[in-house]
Formats: structure tokens, sequence, C-alpha cells
């Protein structure tokens, strides 16, 4: 009797697991913890040093022109490429000053007109002329360094002797690349424009996409060294007044050198930087932001980059397409309903086959483990060391792939995919049956819309791997249930990340999985609180 007990009672290992099934997330909550109060702390006293070391003086403007002169010259330096062009205006002959960057005034017709308009006026009387002339914009400064750094800006300033302030006439219209289709999200149907470089053409776009008096523009200089534009967008009648005092706080929070990219923006206001899991979005596309704004977010633009970014973000926005609304309801719910399934396999095949593999062989249906055995002989490498030969060679590829020049990165990627492969094979290093694994996971990456969730779930693959190495089943299951709890704890902007999965509302259904039809969509999403909840 004692003994049919105890051989029933679990090996010590099973004890072993069970106790780092427990431990683990306890331990992993802890350092979670503890990172995100030193986070915080580093975060308080930067803001406090830099809001006190922010603060400069001033010069004005003087009515003495050789003292301008002397003084812009003196805080512009070396720069070569600034102009001071001198003249005189009418019969007094009374002197002034063009000052501006060469290359930040392509119209050079345009200069000329100024010029020839400035030489036969009066100078008692200059601002009526200046706005006449053909600019968009036309206003006064008083202070030098407003005017030293709207000129190193761009702009088209003018310096009048006697006169105590300057004049900014025209504003910067340097080179810029022209409106293509974009390249990180290419649809079969749909619009071929994308963002460019310029925030200007880019509010332009989204202006185009529709007339109406709601869209609003505000925007914002960041950077600290280097100034930049940034502007939030909002429909006004929409837009949740709560979000949208949050993200303009913490923009004017931003504390930079210099933002090179959106992605400078995104880091400085997501919620949690320690989550692996993007909390804003990313897109080239005007239509997918109009259609944000829409639904009550907020989209944010930045000079320079053709990335707008949109808040708040969900987890079920990421593997959403703008095609899913272009089809029918019934195609476009099933492209959805395949790339949660490709996201799963992305992230979970290979360590579930790690965990098949290693540790739990007799889940396997017996002809399929039976294949599986006879292609692993001969195999040195236990199944962790076999997967992660064949994951950091795709990943290397694929970043090859990327770097390369276009006529040859996809090639690159392809044959050497086959040819590193098939040798593999040959060699006796790793298994067919893990090719074909391998094979499938990359493919399932690539068809997630958002290539920074790609990038998201490649990084946690790794981590599900470890896990299945250490703990087999049990360490997957782990691994999915702490990705759950992440999830579900993490928001943006206030936004739970699974909504409307958790918490759950019914409502938002329509738009989570599968898509209904147009016409049901009659409500705007709960989850963002919107002033007119009902589309019209």
């Amino acid at each position: 009797m004692l003994s049919s007990i105890k051989s029933h009672i679990p090996g010590w290992s099973v004890f072993f697991q069970a106790l780092i099934t427990l431990v683990v997330p306890l331990l992993i909550y802890r350092i979670y913890k503890a990172l995100t109060s030193l986070a915080d702390d580093k975060l308080v006293s930067s803001g406090e040093a830099g809001s006190s070391s922010d603060e400069k003086p001033t010069h004005p403007i003087s009515a003495s022109y050789d003292a301008n002169i002397d003084e812009i010259r003196n805080a512009i330096g070396i720069n070569s490429d600034v102009v001071i062009r001198e003249l005189t205006m009418g019969d007094a002959k009374v002197r002034a000053a063009l000052i501006f960057v060469k290359g930040m005034q392509e119209d050079q017709l345009l200069k000329m007109e100024i010029m020839r308009m400035l030489r036969d006026t009066e100078p008692d009387h200059p601002l009526p002329i200046i706005e006449r002339l053909p600019t968009n914009a036309a206003h006064t400064i008083s202070t030098m360094e407003e005017l030293t750094k709207a000129v190193l800006f761009g702009y088209l300033a003018l310096m009048i002797d006697g006169r105590d302030e300057g004049f900014l006439i025209n504003p910067p219209s340097g080179p810029a690349r022209d409106i293509t289709e974009p390249v990180s999200e290419s649809l079969l149907r749909g619009s071929r424009i994308g963002f460019t470089e310029d925030i200007n053409v880019n509010t332009a776009m989204l202006r185009k996409q529709g007339v109406t008096e709601n869209l609003q523009v505000r925007s914002f200089m960041v950077g600290h060294t280097i100034q930049k534009e940034l502007a939030i967008l909002y429909l006004d009648q929409i837009v949740n007044p709560d979000l949208l005092r949050e993200v303009t706080g913490r923009i004017e929070k931003i504390k930079l050198d210099f933002a090179a990219e959106s992605g400078y923006i995104e880091q400085m206001i997501e919620d949690n930087y320690l989550s692996p899991f993007q909390q804003t979005q990313n897109t080239e596309r005007p239509d997918r932001v109009i259609a944000a704004l829409l639904e009550g977010r907020i989209a944010i633009l930045l000079d320079g980059t053709p990335f707008a970014l949109i808040v708040p973000v969900t987890f079920s926005m990421l593997l959403q397409s703008p095609e899913d609304y272009f089809e029918r309801w019934m195609p476009g719910s099933l492209l959805r309903i395949l790339r949660f399934l490709a996201a799963f396999i992305a992230l979970m095949a290979p360590s579930l086959y790690i965990s098949f593999i290693s540790f739990h062989p007799g889940l396997i249906p017996t002809e399929l483990a039976l294949t599986i055995i006879e292609t692993r002989q001969g195999v040195p490498f236990p199944a962790l060391i076999e997967v992660l030969i064949l994951e950091i060679a795709i990943e290397i590829l694929r970043e090859a792939g990327i770097r390369l020049p276009k006529p040859i990165g996809p090639a690159m990627g392809i044959v050497g995919g086959l040819v590193i492969g098939e040798a593999a094979v040959k060699a006796g290093i790793v298994s067919p049956f893990l090719v074909i694994v391998v094979a499938v996971t990359a493919i399932s990456s690539f068809s997630i819309p958002m290539y920074s969730a790609g990038i998201t779930l490649r990084l946690l693959r790794f981590v599900a791997m470890l896990f299945a190495s250490i703990l087999g089943m049990f360490g997957t299951i782990l691994f999915f249930l702490l990705i759950c709890c992440h999830l579900s704890k993490l928001k943006s902007f206030g936004v739970p990340y699974l909504t409307p999965l958790t918490p759950f509302r019914w409502s938002d259904w329509k738009d989570f999985f599968v898509r209904v039809p147009i016409f049901m969509m009659k409500r705007r999403p709960k989850l963002m609180k919107t002033m007119q909840n009902k589309r019209r």
C-alpha cells in the first residue's frame, strides 16, 4: 500500500519546477518595481535641474543699426552660410539689412522682390509694405535672441536703422522630398501618399483628407540645443479634454538637446519605459491618422521625420491595417484573425517546439513523434541550442537585408536563408522539422502590419525559448501568463492596453478580432470617452 502511494508522488524535479513557477514571477515583480521607482526619482531630479538652468538673459533690439548688426554677427559667429544683405530704403537712404541662411529660402525671385520693394519704401512705414508682400508670415520681434534663433531656423529677417524691433518676413522653405508611397506600410488598396519630412506639408496633407473646421493644430518647440517644431492634432468636438491636457503636459515637460526623430518623443512621453510593448503607434499614412482622430485619439507630428505618432494605443491597433476597412467586412475580418494567429505563432512557436521535444514528447501524436525523432538522428545539440542557431541566423539575415542596398537586399535575404537552411540540415546541425518551424515563425512575423510590434515579438520570442528550456511546458505557460498579466496592467495615456478585452466592453468588440459592417459601427470606442460618442 505504501509503495503504491509513493509511486504516485511526483519526483523532486516537479516540486522544483513548481517552486520556480512561484518564485520567478515574484522576483520579476520586485525587480520591476525597483527599476520603476529609480526611474521616477531620476526624472524628477532631472526635471528640477533642467528648470533651473533653462533661464537665459535676453537682449532687446536697440534703435542703433550698427550695434544690432554687430550683435547679430557675434551671435551667429563663424557660420558662413548666414547672409547679411545690406541695402538702403527710400529717398532718405536709411540703412537696412536682410538676414537669412543659404538654402533655407528657395524662392530667389521672392527675395529680389522684397529687396526691390524695400528700396522703394520709406522707412517710417515699413510694416504696411511687409504685410502686402506675397508671403504667409510677417511679424515683429523685440529681442536679439528671438531674431538669431529665427534666422538660424530658416526665417528671413529684416533690421532697419532707427527702429527698436526686427521683422520676420518669410518662413523657411528649404529643399524637401517629394510625396511618395509609404515604404513601411504598403497596401494593395488605399491611398498612395505618405508623410514627408516637412511638417507643414504633413499638416496640409491631413487638411486635404477632408473639409472640416474641427481639426486643430497646436505647435510646440522641442529641443534645448537644437530646436524643432512639433505639432499635436486633434478634432476639437470629439477629443477628450483630459486626454488633451495629459498629452500637452507630457510634451511640455520634454527635456532634450535635440529630437532627431519622432522615436525620441515616443520614448519621452510613454507611460512605462520598462515595457517591451510600444505605447504609441507610429505611421506614415495620413489616412490612418485621420481614422485615429475620428476615434478621439491625438496625433503628434515632428518636423524632419515622416513618422507621426498616435496616442493612446491598444494592442489590437498594432495588428490592424487600413485595408481592413477598405475591403468588405468578411475578408477584412478574416485577414485580421489571421494576423492575431500569426502574432501568436511568431511569439510562441519555437518555445512550444522546445517544450514538446525536450520535456513532453508524449503529448505529440505517435506518428509525428516518430517522424521528428527520425529527423533528429545525428543532431549533436539539444533543442534550445538548435533553435538558437537558426533563429539568430534568421535575425542576422533579416537585419542584413534591411541594411544592404535595395537592389540586392531582398535577394540576399532569400538566397542566404535557403543556402544556410539547406547547408545546416545536410551538415546535421539542425533537423528539417525545425527548419519548417523557424520558417513559419519568420513568415508569421512578417504579416504583422507594424514593424515595431514585430520587433517586440521577436525579442520576447527568445525569452519564451529560455523559459521553455528550463521548465518545459510549465515555463511556456508561465511566460504566456506573465505577458498577459503585464499587458492587462499596462496603460497608454490612461487607456488600458488590452481594451476591450480587459476591461471588458462588449460594444467595442465590433472592431476587435472581427470587423462588423461599417453601418453597424455607429459609436466611437467607449475607452476614449469622447465628447461625441455617436458617429455621424
